[in-house]
């Protein structure tokens, strides 16, 4: 390229876009992650983004668009690189893992509501030692910021998975989940009180100076309470909101349709609850928030980042498009374009 070129050729408004956003020490070079429990370690998610990015390659007739897995978008429009799929990210979150493995709960487990849907999954997984000998091997290799989503029983358990990963150079932070209404003890059972939000918090913070990210539930009469607990226990980011508790009746046998009566509603039927407790928290404390609840669109990750969110997490929109993360990314750039935004930190908290 001679001197009169590179004059001529000026940067493009998506190069000059600065979508980078650090959540609580965690550096990502965008704000979009997956909600735990809704993207597994993303092995799937990963072979059918590098699929769509090879079928996507360079032009698709317009007429094979609709039918195209990435909906005619070609894999340099959704940032897809086909050998590590998931860098694309600006995180991901993974499943819940405990210290021992966990079966989950019995009877159905997922059931349709309107606008969203209901889960009694009980936090299912087979153990941190079989999460670090199989999911966490194959996520090194994906060049992700690797979040693990930890649950436990006890204050102890916690702790102890926090310790065993502590020698896993693949991680990068811990989400930790006091917010679950899917077990019989330990999730929400920590997350509804401030003592023990914060002692759960206390001890997971001795464990690490890796960034931690707690998990909240909407289930309390005032989440502020709790997100100042964690805060000063020690916490370097906040997630908002784990699922709303709910239930769901089956009107012919007149029973419950869960065993355990109670599962947690997502999707987009929650987003209105998310968006009120990322923005209550935000004005009271000052940690990074983590915005989670009912987003499938680039305008509601717009919506959650002026209510106070520094990064937001899809989840059950994982479900009804696998693509709709790199999607959202594509939309999020070209929306940034059209309002002029150079830098994407700007929206946070940025309500007028």
């Amino acid at each position: 390229m001679n001197a009169q070129n590179a004059t001529n050729e000026a940067p493009s408004e998506m190069q000059i876009l600065d979508m980078s956003v650090n959540l609580g020490g965690l550096e990502m070079k965008n704000p979009l992650t997956t909600a735990s429990g809704t993207f597994a370690s993303g092995m799937e998610y990963a072979e059918i983004w590098a699929d769509s990015a090879k079928v996507c390659d360079g032009h698709v007739p317009s007429s094979q668009a609709a039918q195209a897995p990435c909906g005619g978008l070609n894999h340099r429009q959704l940032s897809i690189n086909p050998d590590t799929p998931l860098s694309c990210l600006g995180a991901i979150i993974t499943k819940g893992v405990s210290l021992n493995p966990w079966p989950g709960n019995d009877g159905l487990r997922i059931a349709e509501s309107a606008n969203g849907m209901l889960n009694s999954i009980g936090l299912q997984n087979p153990g941190v030692e079989a999460f670090c000998t199989g999911d966490l091997v194959w996520l090194a290799n994906q060049d992700v910021p690797v979040i693990v989503n930890i649950s436990g029983h006890s204050v102890a358990e916690y702790m102890a998975v926090v310790e065993r990963l502590e020698s896993e150079p693949a991680v990068s932070a811990y989400e930790i989940n006091i917010s679950c209404p899917n077990v019989d003890s330990g999730g929400m059972g920590f997350g509804t009180d401030p003592l023990t939000a914060a002692e759960v918090t206390a001890a997971c913070r001795t464990a690490s100076k890796r960034p931690l990210i707690i998990k909240l539930t909407p289930n309390v009469t005032d989440i502020t309470e709790v997100a100042r607990a964690v805060e000063s226990a020690g916490a370097d980011a906040i997630s908002l909101i784990n699922t709303v508790a709910g239930m769901a009746v089956d009107i012919h046998t007149r029973r419950p349709v869960f065993d355990r009566v109670v599962a947690g509603l997502s999707g987009p039927a929650i987003k209105p609850i998310a968006l009120w407790a990322v923005y209550r928290v935000y004005q009271a404390v000052k940690l990074p928030l983590l915005g989670i609840g009912g987003i499938r669109s680039a305008e509601d990750v717009v919506e959650f980042m002026l209510a106070g969110a520094t990064a937001v997490a899809i989840g059950t929109a994982n479900f009804t498009d696998p693509l709709t993360a790199p999607k959202i990314l594509v939309d999020l750039k070209e929306w940034c374009v059209t309002q002029g935004i150079k830098n994407l930190r700007e929206l946070i908290g940025a309500l007028r």
